[in-house]
């Protein structure tokens, strides 16, 4: 069984194209419940997985760097 389906991947990876400031936008959104477009036609588990997906992703971009 896939972890995610084909439509949140879509919605992720469309979201993560407009870039890590939007990408932080959407998430603190998510996190408030407000309604987002990107997120139409998602169910509530659906959505929940797109704001994984997305913590994951900023996560990496996020972290401190060696240097």
């Amino acid at each position: 069984m896939r972890m995610t389906s084909n439509h949140v991947q879509q919605r992720v990876e469309a979201m993560c194209q407009q870039g890590c400031d939007a990408v932080r936008s959407y998430i603190r959104a998510m996190e408030d419940k407000l309604p987002l477009s990107q997120l139409d036609g998602l169910d509530g588990t659906e959505r929940d997985r797109v704001l994984i997906e997305l913590k994951a992703i900023m996560a990496v971009y996020d972290r401190p760097r060696d240097n």
